[in-house]
């Protein structure tokens, strides 16, 4: 930070509240894709309360759209008006890196993770080029939703592996019933819920170390095998599913099992809302191996300023907000979907008194273990490379899946294919 001496944070907040650092308020402009109104609403009652505790630093929320921050935040850098502060989820960080945009953290990451005990796989996006690029802020994992009553009257355990899966999926389809609903468009859910199928066959890593694509491999092949296989076991108009489509199926009853980051909400609204018949697992894994894996999306904060000043005010709002007491109503502004990503944030009386959280209680527990077994294609190896943004924009995940479900190609020959579209896009 130049030639100015680093205050720390406690330091730092000491100052501002005497009142001898500044003659003005630190103002701070925080960028968020939380565009619902509830969230919006629960984050401006989060940021009253830190702005009246620290009439020093003043916080702002302007809701942004992630169909838009793409293109709107590296303008917005350009121009000299960009936020102080940025959510983001970590192909989103490679795009504001590769502009100079993003400040590390590593010292405020080392302090909160010493403090508060950071889930490891929700730090692992963020961890690359010897710094750490974002402060991990909820996340969001993949798990295996049913019905205890369905399975029950179908004769059918919880499956735990692959061959497990396909036989009740087998037997929930009947009666005009889908034994399970999975996407196959060319969307990123279908990238979400493929590489769920990929993390749990020994297909995790997407690249190899020298930065070539290492796609093509026969745990890939069996994963894209299998995914088919169960495809064939949900409704005909998959092909042009999102999430929606999906919690619509399972509200309704017509799916039996789907894989989906929540469906709390959908369920408790839309559906039965019987918390004792909703059932969670881990995403079952292949017969060969020996623990089950999920994607997961860790969401986290960017320090997006070059101003010393804003750094250190910025660095005292994100502390206050990892804080138990602030951070559970952090969380619950989306209940039963946003998972803690740390430690004692999965234990804080704010988060576990939420009416909904406490509601399904069991499920949340689940969710929560699930989340520590998450992985994020293209973040795994602890390098990071600038392609990933293009693999994921382009969905040649479920590009790949769709050369298979809709083109009638075999596993091998369509993951051929994702090798070298992959290689291709990371050649430019």
């Amino acid at each position: 930070m130049g030639t100015t001496r680093l205050l720390t944070i406690a330091g730092f907040a000491a100052t501002l509240l005497t009142g001898t650092a500044y003659a003005a308020p630190v103002d701070l402009t925080l960028w968020h894709m939380e565009q619902p109104p509830h969230r919006v609403q629960r984050m401006k009652e989060l940021l009253d309360e830190f702005n009246a505790a620290h009439p020093d630093i003043q916080v702002k929320q302007e809701p942004q759209s992630w169909g838009e921050v793409y293109a709107k935040a590296p303008a917005a850098f350009a121009a000299g008006n960009g936020p102080d502060l940025l959510f983001t989820i970590p192909d989103f960080t490679t795009v504001l890196k590769g502009i100079d945009a993003v400040v590390p953290v590593d010292d405020l990451v080392k302090d909160l993770d010493a403090k508060h005990g950071f889930v490891p796989a929700t730090l692992a996006p963020y961890k690359y080029d010897d710094h750490v690029w974002a402060v991990p802020a909820y996340n969001m994992a993949i798990s295996l939703w049913y019905r205890n009553s369905v399975l029950k009257a179908a004769g059918v355990e919880v499956p735990k592996t692959w061959s497990e899966w396909l036989a009740a999926a087998e037997k929930l389809s009947t009666d005009g019933k889908y034994g399970i609903g999975l996407p196959a468009n060319k969307q990123l859910y279908t990238d979400q819920t493929v590489y769920s199928f990929m993390v749990n066959s020994g297909a995790a890593d997407i690249y190899k170390d020298d930065g070539s694509i290492d796609f093509d491999k026969p745990a890939t092949v069996n994963a894209y095998d299998f995914y088919s296989k169960l495809a064939k076991l949900s409704p005909a108009d998959n092909g042009s599913w999102t999430w929606g489509e999906a919690e619509a199926c399972f509200a309704s009853n017509t799916c039996g099992m789907i894989l989906q980051f929540g469906v709390i909400n959908t369920y408790d609204t839309q559906a039965e809302g019987d918390a004792a018949d909703l059932g969670v697992a881990p995403v079952p894994h292949a017969d060969d191996q020996g623990e089950s894996a999920t994607i997961s999306y860790s969401n986290a904060i960017m320090l997006t300023t070059k101003d010393e000043a804003k750094q250190a005010a910025a660095k005292v709002f994100l502390a206050w907000l990892m804080e138990p007491a602030n951070y559970g109503r952090f969380l619950t502004m989306e209940p039963g979907l946003f998972l803690p990503v740390t430690g004692d944030g999965a234990k804080a009386e704010s988060f576990w008194s939420d009416k909904t959280v406490t509601k399904y209680k069991g499920q949340v527990e689940t969710m929560i273990s699930n989340s520590q077994h998450g992985k994020l294609f293209g973040f795994t190896t602890g390098k990071v490379f600038p392609s990933i943004g293009a693999i994921s924009a382009q969905n040649v995940i479920a590009e790949t899946l769709q050369h298979i479900v809709v083109d009638g190609q075999s596993a091998a020959d369509a993951v051929k294919g994702g090798q070298a579209r992959m290689s291709e896009i990371a050649k430019k």
